[in-house]
């Protein structure tokens, strides 16, 4: 009994040019190719996100230090102290999210890279059956 291996077209196209050791070494290397870039691109955009939310939160924390030292101007040190605390909370908060937010990503990439490796590898194994 044979066994029909459904394969992208583009995929057969370059097992077709090649030796069967060649042709799964490229299905292969497409996988994995494309796993890359996804990764790459995850990583990116978790830095991208957290170095924004750092930038809002030393934002936010400069605008109540200023708004403290106003009130420290004008005698309220309460507020002033209040204020400051305040700021510092909410920058490390935002640090804390943007970290988080960038180590789900990165997870996510290394991930999908994982699955398509494999992916690759078994359409290899295919490929090289197949011939």
């Amino acid at each position: 009994m044979k066994t029909f291996i459904i394969i992208s077209s583009s995929l057969l196209l370059l097992s077709s040019v090649a030796t069967a050791g060649e042709a799964g070494q490229r299905v292969e290397n497409r996988f994995d190719n494309r796993g890359d870039r996804i990764d790459q691109r995850l990583d990116n955009r978790g830095d991208r996100i957290d170095a924004r939310l750092n930038r809002r939160g030393e934002r936010i924390n400069d605008r109540l230090d200023r708004r403290a030292d106003r009130a420290a101007e004008r005698g309220n040190d309460r507020l002033a102290h209040r204020l400051d605390k305040r700021g510092d909370r909410i920058e490390r908060r935002l640090d804390k999210r943007g970290d988080r937010i960038n180590a789900r990503l990165d997870r996510r990439g290394d991930r999908i890279n994982r699955r398509l490796d494999r992916k690759g590898h078994r359409a290899h194994v295919r490929v090289d059956r197949h011939r």
